[in-house]
């Protein structure tokens, strides 16, 4: 009986450690997936004037889904090759998702819908059908799209691998990307890449400041614009999955270049992943892996009545404006890299602003991402009509508050999330 008591105190012992071991807190696990989303021929096209229609494909445009998981918490960050998703898209997305069995503790809450606003893509918006008569909008196509968002996200959460995590900073675009409003510029290239046990690329999460526009208005084939050719090239360097985060465009960040048709496009493309890939040549790894992710429902004032218009006309799909619109942002980390949200087309100055506020590591502005509200400009624009561009911009946004609520919203989100940050 002596010696039974001896083995039972060593097996208590050992069970105790072995639920120490398994409270370690894990390695990041990361899994990724994507789809091709080109829209039918014949599909109106978002940008420039109304009425353009596809005749035919340069380039696929895809809905890539990367599902992060440390453990504890998980989340989804999803880029989609498009002028802008909505947020009640967003919000189809997360209800289809529900409906989906995960193997791991999933909230659609925690669904990131970033778009590269390409020029060459579908109408997902509504504004650039016949004319103002009738949405440009496919409704299949969406359905279609919404159903292909949501099964991309399971199909990362079911390919989840441990990874290590280190990123590269750069810069890019000085030849090439000009802020033509003639004020602030962003040129800085932030790549976050995601390595399994082999040291081999899982996905890489690229972020940089530039409009998609290169096709815009020349061309009726569908295409992810110079994206193409950043595919194309970090694919060949890396191989894996790379995601374009479109950064802060508003105000008016545009190529300078745009008469070289589409193998300008993509050579500034295939330079931009050259920068990306130099910025990685002496990568310095993340310490923590940790998630942490905060989201808040926003109501952003309405002053242009043209938005309420567009919606009580149908133009706009399913969605309500009134004096206000229902908005969202978000703010997370991955262990020592922030992100926040923009939800549309923001000055680089916002973009700047919103960097400030996050602590020590790397830093990534995902514009449009959340929803599409048109340019996010500085008040000034409203006040004075004879500053560059002042009265396409000030036309084209929900108006002068937009950008205040915006960043008092961040604000917020980065106090919340700096207090919850593991030491």
């Amino acid at each position: 009986m002596k010696n039974l008591g001896i083995i039972l105190f060593f097996i208590s012992l050992s069970l105790g450690c072995s639920n120490k071991i398994s409270n370690t807190p894990l390695q990041l696990q990361v899994g990724v997936s994507k789809a091709v989303i080109n829209p039918p021929i014949g599909s109106f096209i978002a940008g420039d004037k109304q009425n353009r229609t596809f005749t035919g494909v340069l380039d696929s445009l895809y809905a890539k889904a990367v599902v992060l998981h440390d453990g504890e918490k998980s989340m989804a960050l999803v880029t989609l090759d498009c002028i802008g998703l909505l947020y009640q898209d967003l919000q189809k997305i997360r209800e289809r998702t529900a409906l989906m069995e995960f193997d791991i503790p999933f909230s659609p809450e925690n669904i990131v819908i970033s778009s590269t606003h390409t020029h060459s893509g579908p109408d997902v918006v509504g504004l650039w059908g016949k004319d103002f008569s009738e949405s440009g909008v496919n409704k299949q196509y969406m359905d279609f799209l919404v159903q292909t968002v949501a099964e991309q996200i399971q199909k990362a959460s079911k390919n989840l691998q441990e990874s290590t995590i280190r990123y590269g900073q750069n810069e890019s675009g000085e030849d090439w990307v000009a802020n033509i409003c003639q004020e602030e510029i962003d040129r800085s290239v932030t790549v976050l890449q995601f390595l399994n046990k082999n040291q081999k690329n899982i996905v890489t999460l690229t972020n940089f400041a530039c409009h998609p526009t290169y096709m815009d208005a020349v061309h009726s084939e569908v295409s992810a614009d110079y994206l193409a050719g950043f595919y194309k090239e970090m694919e060949k360097e890396w191989g894996g999955e790379h995601l374009f985060l479109q950064g802060a465009i508003g105000g008016w960040i545009q190529p300078t270049d745009k008469d070289g048709g589409y193998q300008k496009a993509l050579q500034r493309g295939q330079e931009l992943a050259l920068s990306a890939t130099a910025s990685l040549l002496e990568p310095k790894t993340l310490s923590k892996s940790k998630l942490n992710f905060q989201r808040k429902t926003v109501f952003f004032p309405v002053m242009n009545e043209a938005w309420q218009q567009l919606s009580a006309a149908g133009i706009i799909v399913d969605r309500k404006v009134t004096d206000v619109i229902e908005s969202e942002v978000v703010w997370f980390s991955i262990g020592e890299a922030t992100f926040a949200s923009h939800p549309g087309e923001t000055a680089p100055i916002y973009g700047m602003k919103t960097k400030e506020l996050m602590p020590k590591g790397p830093k990534f502005i995902l514009g449009l991402s959340q929803d599409a509200l048109g340019y996010i400009i500085k008040p000034r624009y409203f006040e004075n009509p004879n500053l560059p561009h002042a009265p396409y911009l000030t036309r084209m946004s929900l108006g002068k508050e937009t950008s205040n609520v915006l960043m008092e919203e961040l604000t917020k989100l980065s106090k919340q999330n700096n207090t919850q940050l593991p030491n």
